[in-house]
Parts: C-alpha cells; structure tokens; sequence
C-alpha cells in the first residue's frame, strides 16, 4: 500500500519531481544497431520464425515486422489500433522492399502459426480481451511469443511515475496522477488511463491471467535486474525482474 498521499505526498512529490523533466524509466536497453526481437525474445528467435505467418501484436512503426520478412518469414502482419503506426509500418516494409510479405491492419485475415507481443502485457487495459483476442488469431499448433516489462514492483514499473525506485509505490495513485496533470492535459484520472496505460500487472498476475484463459505457460523465462541478479530468486523476483520471456501455448 503506498505511503504517501494529500498535500504532504504531493508537495513532496512536486518539489523532487517538478514539471516531469526529472522522470523514471529511462530505455533500460540500447537497440541502437541491434535486434530488438534477439534482445527481447532470444538470438533463435529468427531462425524459429522463418517459414513461417507472424502476426506483430501492437506492432508500432513496423520495424520488427519487416525484420522478420528480411529473416525469412513467409508472411509478417502488423496489427495496432494506431492508424498512423499501421502506414508507417507500410511505407517502412515499402522501402526495405518487403512489402510483398509484410502486410499492416487492424483485424488480419488469416491466422498465424506464432503471434509476438513487445513490451506490451503491462499496458494493456484488458489483457484478459487481449488474450482471447490472440487465440482467435493463431493456428491450433501455434504459439504466442511474447515479452514485457517492467512489471509494477520493478524500481521502475511506475514508467513516468517512478521518478526515483519505487515512487509508484510510495505515492498514491491520486497524488501521482495530480502530479502529472501539472504538465498532461490528457484529464486522465487513474494509471489505466494514461497515454500507454498501465494495469500495475505483477507476475503472479499474468501468471493468474494465462490460468483463465484458453492458453497454457510453456515456459517463463523472468530475466533478471543485471544489477540486482545475485538478488534474484523465486522470492524476490517481482522486485528484481528486467523483463518477462514466455511461450503460451493453445489449450
């Protein structure tokens, strides 16, 4: 339960924090002249997919979607709910020449034999929806490959709101979000209405998610804080996890 909350937590809060300038989570990871879906999902990832139908679930401007063309995959579909992501990714596939395999939409047409998801379990509002969603979408035999974090009891989990480790902890939300309208007019009120979102998912959480839904966890890989590693163990790793890598399967 967080500590601090009324004027004492918000005064506290703007004299750290200020306007925003001063805020949390900094890109843990470069990509700058890397793979993204080797850092995230694992260096055999590529080899895995090639042949293969992908859909990018949230697939932002479409770079690991055309990555996966380049890498042999039969078919790559982006889809997001962003149009404006949805002709980035088009004019990006166009100019790597990979507009033949790579195609960008918000409902695909076909179904895939692996569905990727970055860096996006802890923003969706509804990722009960969102996995019911997904199961539609895939082959009986395939598989959702997906990677996200940092989860709510990471230092940083908070994402803007965790202007120092574990600020979104300390805080109430009330104070946060006050906080934050000092320089957002977005009129968002709680965490989930942020630009992004935030649904505060835990490990257990999504591990309690997957249960209720037609998934099963083939494997669940929590990769730890570098720093904190020799911290990290069964007991501590809602605290000490980077990222999360996990397989889920159709039941």
């Amino acid at each position: 339960m967080a500590l601090l909350g009324g004027s004492l937590g918000y005064n506290i809060l703007k004299a750290y924090a200020g306007n925003g300038t001063k805020v949390g989570l900094s890109e843990a990871t470069s990509y700058a002249g890397k793979s993204k879906l080797e850092i995230l999902l694992g260096k055999d990832f590529l080899t895995d997919v090639k042949g293969s139908v992908v859909i990018d679930f949230g697939c932002g401007n479409g770079e690991q979607a055309v990555e996966m063309a380049k890498h042999g995959a039969a078919k790559v579909i982006g889809v997001d709910i962003v149009d404006r992501y949805l002709e980035m990714g088009r004019q990006t596939a166009k100019n790597q020449g990979v507009s033949d395999i790579c195609e960008f939409v918000r409902n695909p047409s076909e179904k895939a034999d692996y569905i990727i998801a970055l860096d996006s379990f802890e923003h969706f509002e509804n990722p009960e929806s969102i996995l019911e969603t997904m199961h539609s979408m895939l082959k009986p035999c395939g598989a959702v490959i997906a990677s996200f974090g940092p989860t709510w009891f990471h230092p940083y989990g908070g994402h803007l709101f965790s202007v120092f480790p574990w600020a979104h902890l300390v805080f109430t939300e009330s104070v946060l979000i006050r906080w934050r309208s000092g320089f957002k007019s977005d009129g968002a009120t709680k965490f989930n209405e942020v630009e992004g979102g935030l649904n505060q998912m835990t490990i257990r959480r999504f591990k309690k998610i997957v249960e209720r839904s037609g998934f099963f966890i083939e494997e669940l890989e929590p990769v730890p804080i570098k720093k904190l590693k020799w911290l990290a163990n069964p007991l501590t790793q809602e605290f000490t996890t980077s990222i999360v890598r996990c397989k889920l399967l159709p039941r």
